[in-house]
């Protein structure tokens, strides 16, 4: 009984893929089909309501409720986020700036050292 349950269940999660998917090429084919014939306003609206019952129908499969579960849960973590004030902000900034300019002036001076042990060496001058 299980069994014949799941089969029952993937294949109407199959067909309201395929809706789905067909549903999101109409909107995109008759958005591109009438460019002329029909004024941008109610294309657009064609559009948002094909995308909307695409959507729909997407929600309702199994993979559709894990992503909306997983997005509500991922909701309820940004909520419990503690955002850094903008002074906290601006001088971690600050902070990674400058430690850039002194390892880059670092990187340089090696740089130029190398280049001359290197030219003195092999007896090239840049």
């Amino acid at each position: 009984m299980s069994a014949n349950n799941e089969t029952q269940s993937s294949s109407l999660n199959s067909l309201k893929w395929i809706i789905t998917i067909a549903l999101l090429v109409v909107a995109i084919g008759g958005n591109h089909y009438y460019t002329e014939e029909v004024s941008v306003l109610y294309r657009a609206i064609a559009v948002v309501v094909l995308v909307a019952l695409a959507g729909f129908f997407a929600s309702t499969t199994t993979k559709g409720r894990t992503f909306l579960s997983f997005a509500k849960e991922s909701r309820t973590e940004v909520r419990k986020v503690v955002w850094p004030s903008r002074q906290e902000a601006t001088q971690t900034t600050l902070i990674v700036v400058v430690a850039t300019v002194v390892v880059a002036l670092i990187l340089w001076g090696l740089d130029g050292i190398l280049v001359r042990v290197v030219g003195f060496l092999t007896g090239l001058e840049i």
